[in-house]
């Protein structure tokens, strides 16, 4: 049925090259999977369905589901300012204004201050508090929180340290333990420091030629792991995607809210809401394509370094649809629609 995904693969990846693994699932079953190229130049070992790929922007929702644990416990609310959890804010008026909710879905305003171009040694090994810091130091927003939608990085890392806050124990632990654990993640991991060094694909990018490593160490803000630091295969994003859907570690409630359209009162941008706690969340279009699949796609992407992910769910069909990749693919966005024009064509989308 995916023959033609197949056929795309092959085109775009080459062997005793860098390449990636993709799978589909439908309900519960997994319905495709392939796996190309090398995990490690250097070593030859080849890609597997176990082969941990770092998510990139993905890690974003493991944060955000690790904050809205804590507000099912009652132990924080996402209507939390910021000056609850950080004293250091140069402008109280701008920590009292900012909430858990506006990092959540990219509408604090805070602006992304991080000299991260210009200080390239030390972003290298910046963790989280380090690449927050910056943004803490803003004397003014970019616009009033919650009036329009801007990404930002540094607001992942700091949702990751307010979990360290309220827990008491580091949020990589935290995670692990009340996430990958009843998902079954049971090999998946977050950067901590230089972890992990081994284990893990390495992500290369074509320069003159010749493909040169891309990864932590290489690449900057790679330790700022709240934003970028989970580690996983696409057969354990399938396992977090059913933890997902039969709430083994998040309340019905939250989960539906977290994979609903916020819609702030003072929203004033013309591009209506399009995002819930970290998913994003589109109906007739796709990454600002105008081609219409006709159902609700709630997704995210990943891009760190060399590496490149897709995470695509579609909940009322039980569809997922995944792409781990250690190197830039020729056009990411066209094995996306490949695949979900596929699964149209043979009407598992109706």
């Amino acid at each position: 049925m995916l023959s033609g995904l197949d056929s795309l693969l092959t085109a775009q990846f080459r062997s005793a090259k860098p390449g990636g693994a993709v799978l589909v699932m439908k309900g519960d079953s997994i319905v495709y999977m392939r796996c190309i190229g090398l995990a490690d130049l250097v070593t030859g070992e080849e890609i597997n369905p176990n082969t941990l790929f770092n998510l990139g922007s993905i890690s974003k929702t493991f944060v955000a589901n690790g904050i809205l644990i804590l507000e099912e416990e009652g132990r924080l609310s996402v209507t939390d300012p910021m000056s609850r959890y950080f004293p250091e804010f140069r402008s109280r008026e701008i920590a009292d204004a900012v909430t858990i909710t506006h990092l959540l879905t990219h509408t604090s305003g805070l602006p992304d201050i991080r000299p991260v171009n210009e200080n390239r040694e030390f972003f290298i090994t910046a963790k989280d508090y380090e690449n927050f810091a910056p943004v803490m130091q803003a004397g003014k927003l970019n616009f009033s929180p919650g009036e329009r939608y801007e990404y930002s990085n540094p607001a992942f890392n700091g949702l990751a340290l307010i979990i360290g806050k309220v827990t008491g124990e580091k949020w990589q632990q935290f995670i692990a333990e009340r996430i990958f654990a009843p998902a079954g993640m049971t090999t998946s991991t977050i950067t901590d420091g230089h972890h992990p060094e081994t284990g893990v694909a390495h992500a290369y990018e074509l320069v003159n030629g010749k493909w040169e490593e891309s990864d932590y160490g290489e690449f900057p803000t790679f330790p700022a792991a709240g934003n970028g630091g989970v580690w996983s295969s696409v057969k354990e994003l399938a396992s977090y995607e059913m933890a997902i859907r039969q709430n083994l570690f998040l309340g019905k409630e939250l989960t539906k809210k977290s994979r609903s359209i916020y819609l702030p009162e003072g929203w004033s941008d013309t591009t209506p809401p399009f995002i819930g706690y970290s998913w994003f969340i589109g109906k007739d279009q796709f990454l600002g394509e105008e081609n219409s699949f006709g159902v609700r796609l709630v997704y995210h992407t990943g891009d760190q370094g060399g590496f490149r992910a897709f995470h695509v769910a579609i909940p009322e069909k039980d569809i997922l649809y995944v792409g781990l990749f250690n190197r830039p693919p020729d056009d990411l966005h066209g094995i996306i629609r490949t695949g979900l024009t596929l699964l149209k064509k043979h009407n598992w989308l109706d």
